[in-house]
């Protein structure tokens, strides 16, 4: 199984969406956005938010392709803009921990 950075790395989307979500992850808010996206209280970690965020964009992104009159474009940047803002978070968190 593809440890979950890869998995965020290898997603191919549109170059608009991947733009609006590297823009908008500069305001990202942990504390404020993530718990109304997943619907929690307490924030999880950040690679199980990582998990649920690819979970949602996976159906987000299958609902755009597809056509679906139930995709929601800016729910869609949302969920893009918290996965990019949580896996520069893991990343940074886990280089601390590299021995140097």
């Amino acid at each position: 199984m593809q440890d979950v950075l890869t998995r965020i790395a290898s997603m191919q989307r549109p170059r608009l969406l991947g733009r609006a979500a590297r823009i908008g992850a500069q305001d990202y808010r942990r504390d404020l956005h993530l718990p109304r996206l997943l619907k929690v209280h307490t924030l999880p970690r950040s690679a199980e938010a990582l998990l649920k965020l690819s979970e949602m964009e996976t159906e987000l992104n299958e609902k755009r392709i597809t056509g679906e009159t139930s995709y929601h474009l800016p729910r869609h940047v949302e969920v893009l803009i918290a996965i990019v803002a949580e896996a520069a978070l893991l990343r940074k968190s886990s280089q601390r921990f590299e021995v140097v």
